[in-house]
C-alpha cells in the first residue's frame, strides 16, 4: 500500500468504502458480521487505514458494524469517516450524538455533510440551521478533526455550495474515467482543486460497471496489458490526478479485495500510451453503456411503486449491450417497469440525473415485444 500526506497524516491511497459489505442471507439489512469482519482484517493488514461510511449506509448497520469490527484496533491506528445526511425533520445533533454511540468512538477523524445536490443544497445553507456552526463547534471540542462534504452535484450548484462555505478540509465526489466527461467531473475536480480543497473518490469503477466492459473495450485493454485487471486501469486513471488523495471502495468479497491492494500496491499512474488506450475504451463504452446507473439504490426508498429500479435499469442496459435479458438474474421476478406510475420522483435522488420513468417505459416496451 502506498500513502498519501494529508496534514501531518499518511492515508492510505485506497480507502474502504462501507456502502457494499456482503449482507446475511435471510436477513436483507443485516451485515454478515463475520464475512465483513474478515474483509475488514484483510483490509487493515494489507495497508487500509481510512474507512467510510454513513448514517443511511445499509439501513444504518454499516456503522453499527464498522464500530464492532474496528474496537479490537487501537483507535489511533485507523481513520474513520462518516456523514449526515439532511431530510425533512432530521436533528443534526441528536443523529450526530447516535452515531458516535453506533460507532463506539468519542470522535471522528472525518465528518461530512452527505450528498450535496441540486435538491439539498438549500437544506444544507438554511441559515437558520446553522449545521456549519454546530459541527465547527464538534471540531473545536476534538469531536471532529476534518470537515468535509460529498457531492454528486452539478458543477455550477457545487460552486454555489462554495461560495456559501468554502473552509471544508476535504470533499468526495464521484468521479471515474467514464464520468470525467459524462458528469463534467473533470470541472468539478477543477473547481476543488483551485480551491485547494483535496478530493476523495468515491465510485472509481462506477459501481462495478467498469470492472467488466464490453467485448471490445475488455479486448483492448487485455491486448494492452495482459497481466493486469480490468479494474485497474480505473483506479490508475485516477492515481494520475495529483488532487485526489484517497480512492474509496466498497468491496464485497475477498478477491475485490486482494486485488484492489495489489493494485494499490504502488503509484502506478497510466502512461500516455495507456491514456490513449483507455480512452479509445470510454468512446466504446459511450456506444454501449445504456443508462449510467452506480446501483446506489437512492431511488428505491423513494419510489410508491416498490420498483428495485437499479434491477430494471440493469435488464436495460444488458438489452442494449447484447440484445438479451437472461443475464440479469431477477428481472423476471418480482414487479416490472410496468408497474412504474411515472411521478418522477425517483429523479430527485438519482446522482446520476437519470430520466427513470422514461427509461422503465422503453424497458417496458421492450419485455412487451418480446
Amino acid at each position: 500500500m502506498y500513502y498519501k500526506q494529508f496534514h501531518n497524516i499518511d492515508i492510505s491511497a485506497l480507502g474502504m468504502g462501507g456502502l457494499r459489505f456482503p449482507m446475511e442471507r435471510n436477513s436483507p439489512d443485516r451485515i454478515d458480521r463475520k464475512k465483513g469482519q474478515k474483509l475488514v482484517d484483510a483490509a487493515i493488514a494489507g495497508g487500509i487505514n481510512y474507512f467510510d461510511t454513513a448514517y443511511t449506509y445499509q439501513g444504518g448497520d454499516s456503522e453499527r458494524f464498522l464500530g464492532e469490527a474496528l474496537s479490537q484496533y487501537p483507535r489511533e491506528s485507523f481513520l474513520f469517516a462518516t456523514k449526515f445526511y439532511v431530510t425533512p425533520g432530521a436533528d443534526l445533533e441528536t443523529i450526530f450524538e447516535e452515531q458516535l454511540s453506533r460507532c463506539q468512538m468519542d470522535y471522528f477523524d472525518f465528518y461530512l455533510l452527505h450528498s450535496v445536490t441540486e435538491k439539498s443544497i438549500a437544506a444544507y445553507t438554511d441559515e437558520s440551521k446553522n449545521y456549519i456552526g454546530y459541527l465547527l463547534e464538534q471540531k473545536r471540542l476534538g469531536r471532529i478533526r476534518y470537515l468535509g462534504f460529498s457531492s454528486h452535484a452539478a458543477p455550477d450548484t457545487l460552486e454555489r455550495f462554495l461560495e456559501w462555505y468554502d473552509d471544508f478540509d476535504m470533499a468526495l465526489i464521484q468521479l471515474n474515467y467514464v464520468d470525467w466527461n459524462v458528469l463534467d467531473a473533470k470541472r468539478q475536480y477543477d473547481i476543488l482543486t483551485e480551491r485547494g480543497i483535496p478530493i476523495w473518490v468515491m465510485e472509481p469503477l462506477k459501481g462495478g460497471r467498469l470492472s467488466n466492459l464490453n467485448e471490445e473495450g475488455n479486448q483492448l485493454l487485455k491486448a494492452a496489458a495482459p497481466d493486469q485487471s480490468v479494474s485497474s486501469w480505473g483506479f490508475r486513471f485516477l492515481m494520475g490526478l495529483p488532487n485526489v488523495q484517497t480512492v474509496l471502495s466498497g468491496m464485497t468479497t475477498q478477491e475485490q479485495l486482494l486485488d484492489n491492494l495489489a493494485i494499490f500496491d504502488r503509484w502506478n499512474p497510466l502512461s500516455p500510451k495507456e491514456a490513449q488506450t483507455l480512452e479509445q475504451v470510454r468512446m466504446t463504452l459511450m456506444r454501449d453503456l445504456g443508462v449510467p446507473c452506480s446501483d446506489c439504490r437512492y431511488c428505491c426508498a423513494s419510489c410508491p411503486a416498490e420498483l428495485g429500479i437499479p434491477l430494471l435499469i440493469r435488464g436495460y442496459n444488458e438489452y442494449n449491450i447484447s440484445g438479451e435479458l437472461w443475464r440479469v438474474a431477477g428481472l423476471a421476478t418480482g414487479k416490472g417497469p410496468k408497474h412504474c406510475i411515472e411521478c418522477g420522483v425517483c429523479m430527485n435522488h438519482c446522482p446520476q440525473r437519470i430520466d427513470i420513468p422514461k427509461v422503465l417505459k422503453e424497458l417496458s416496451s421492450i419485455l412487451e415485444k418480446r
